[in-house]
């Protein structure tokens, strides 16, 4: 396989493989990859697995011809990727091994031998250059072995990025990206979210056009799609809306509850209802649909005074993973002295922000009037922001969304007559409820502003506490005027036609402007509310919250030169150049200060 003019594949697949890492299911297997760097001098980027020895010495010896390897670069030492470390060393012994230092101590493990006398230790921001290539060394520690390191070559823009952004599945099977790589990465990398954030804020200061992984094809198109996924999984966000039940059933009732639920919730408009009946089900996928969808009902009976053992696993997956961010919904069985609930929400404990049901659904063997009600007031609750969303069975003079409006931070959305728009803005003040007024104030560079004022019109969208900072990257750190913030997603309308969020907002309001208000840099809209609706009952971020709990902390420690203000990116150098823009929020040098 050709990557680019000098970068070749060599790796592997492997069709006999039924259990990866002896626990996940791979029904068409998976790739071990390998690359070669063909230049004035010949860089292999990491072995594969020990079963696979000739076959990928033999694809080496192919593409190099009668030529040999200089460097052997070892990216991460799992045995599926070093396993041919010494074998290469044995047919290649002239050749050097670039690796981490906590790398060649793994080796001393593996092999016996550190190979003191042909190594080079490389770490963060080191460079190794092979004769038109230049290759640059990135630490990633815990991503997912603490020794690991990416490989960015700056001649072609490929990004040799380990274990990152790799999936289960052999190279010749056709099958979606997403759904492997995320049961991928959930299992084996979920742990490391922050870790993982930490290299992508690394790989945001680098133009990426390709992307090689140890396993899984090579991503040539759409990177944005890649990071934008690995962004969600590794901050612990809901990639969609929707409810998972995950449930075991002894004698079948739980699972009668279940079907029920299911049946309600679909029939109140949740966009997607996922069902995984525990004791049967493949473990790993229905731990990765717990963190794909942004809700989650556990269903399961009382056993010996603690919960059913298949409920007990799929917890402790979670919980090892680091689950957060959710809604959880409880419904427990049993016949004499249910505790299963209890039991749940102490496993949960250590959890973050995760929000819990009101109602707890209580099951005395099968259901009854009682656990039959108590099934239908769960669905309502949550159902809530479905059936808000809809025109048929939505409020929409529900003027308790103007309960929401304080010093917050919401989404204007507008429409230019081509496409929607949405900005950030903290200035929304209810001015007079008789009739109900509402004031916007926007700075009269934005967009919206221009919008706006044409227009006549715009949603005010609340945003709640659980409203990651991506939305704010994508609404406040770039203009509408360049980028469709809505182009990745199918937008809900209300009756103005404008666009409403579909998630991480507990109302909007659509707003007629009366009166414009001339404020120098700034334009302030008197606007009547023409709809309203609340969609959940989340509390609405401050802009107290959003600056202690979801702006990025810059990571400032031990380093020398700027931070952003805006989106805490941090620039490493003396000087800070008058044209430099911030790859992350597009704002220019007065928006940075120096690190003191």
């Amino acid at each position: 396989m050709v990557i680019t003019n000098d970068i070749k594949y060599i790796g592997v697949n492997d069709h006999k493989v039924d259990l990866f890492e002896g626990q996940y299911v791979v029904p068409n297997g998976i790739s071990y990859n390998s690359y070669v760097i063909l230049d004035e001098k010949i860089a292999v980027m990491d072995t594969v697995d020990a079963g696979f020895t000739h076959e990928w010495l033999d694809n080496l010896q192919n593409v190099l011809g009668t030529r040999r390897p200089d460097y052997l670069i070892v990216q991460h030492m799992e045995p599926d990727h070093a396993a041919n470390i010494h074998n290469f060393a044995k047919a290649y012994p002239e050749a050097k091994i670039v690796s981490s230092l906590k790398a060649f101590f793994m080796m001393e493990n593996f092999f016996g031998t550190g190979f003191e006398d042909r190594r080079i230790v490389v770490g963060e921001g080191d460079t190794l250059s092979l004769g038109k290539h230049n290759l640059t060394f990135v630490t990633a520690p815990m991503v997912h072995w603490p020794e690991v390191i990416v490989t960015y070559d700056s001649t072609d823009k490929v990004l040799f990025s380990a274990d990152g952004f790799g999936k289960f599945g052999a190279l010749d099977v056709d099958e979606p990206w997403a759904d492997e790589a995320r049961r991928y990465f959930i299992g084996i990398v979920g742990k490391y979210g922050a870790q993982v954030q930490a290299l992508l804020k690394k790989a945001g200061g680098l133009d990426i056009q390709m992307i090689c992984p140890l396993h899984g094809p090579v991503l040539k198109e759409n990177l944005g799609y890649y990071l934008g996924l690995y962004n969600t999984w590794s901050s612990y966000q809901p990639e969609e809306d929707g409810i998972v039940i995950a449930y075991t059933s002894v004698y079948g009732n739980t699972k009668k509850a279940v079907q029920i639920l299911a049946e309600k919730l679909t029939a109140n408009g949740c966009p997607k209802v996922v069902v995984h009946d525990l004791a049967r089900c493949d473990m790993a996928a229905a731990v990765a649909d717990a963190f794909r969808y942004s809700k989650i009902v556990l269903a399961t009976t009382t056993y010996n005074a603690e919960i059913f053992p298949h409920m007990h696993n799929f917890i402790v997956h979670l919980t090892e993973r680091n689950f957060q961010n959710r809604t959880v919904a409880l419904i427990e069985n049993g016949s004499w002295a249910p505790m299963a609930a209890k039991v749940m929400k102490g496993m949960l404990e250590k959890c973050k922000n995760i929000n819990y049901a009101d109602t707890t659904v209580k099951i005395i063997s099968s259901l009854d009037k009682d656990s039959s009600d108590q099934l239908d007031a769960l669905a309502k609750e949550l159902s809530m922001e479905y059936l808000a969303r809809q025109d048929a069975t939505a409020n929409k003079n529900d003027l308790t969304a103007l309960f929401n409006i304080g010093y917050g931070l919401y989404v204007i959305t507008s429409n230019d007559g081509k496409k929607d728009n949405g900005l950030i803005v903290n200035t929304v003040t209810q001015v007079t409820n008789t009739p109900n007024r509402i004031a916007v104030t926007i700075n009269k560079e934005n967009y919206s502003h221009h919008v706006i004022k044409q227009t006549g019109k715009m949603n005010i969208n609340c945003l709640t506490e659980d409203a990651p900072f991506a939305a704010f990257e994508k609404f406040g750190f770039q203009s509408g005027r360049n980028v469709d913030k809505f182009a990745d997603c199918e937008p809900l309308r209300s009756d103005n036609g404008l666009v409403f969020l579909p998630r991480f907002i507990n109302s909007f309001m659509s707003l007629r402007v009366e009166q414009y208000v001339d404020l120098d840099t700034h334009g302030m809209f008197i606007c009547a509310v023409t709809e309203a609706r609340v969609i959940s009952d989340r509390p609405t971020m401050t802009y107290t919250y959003y600056q202690e709990n979801v702006k990025p902390k810059p990571q400032t420690e031990g380093k020398r030169g700027f931070v952003c203000k805006i989106c805490g990116y941090v620039y490493e150098g003396e000087e800070l150049p008058d044209d430099y823009v911030c790859p992350l929020c597009k704002h220019g040098p007065a928006d940075f200060e120096e690190i003191k």
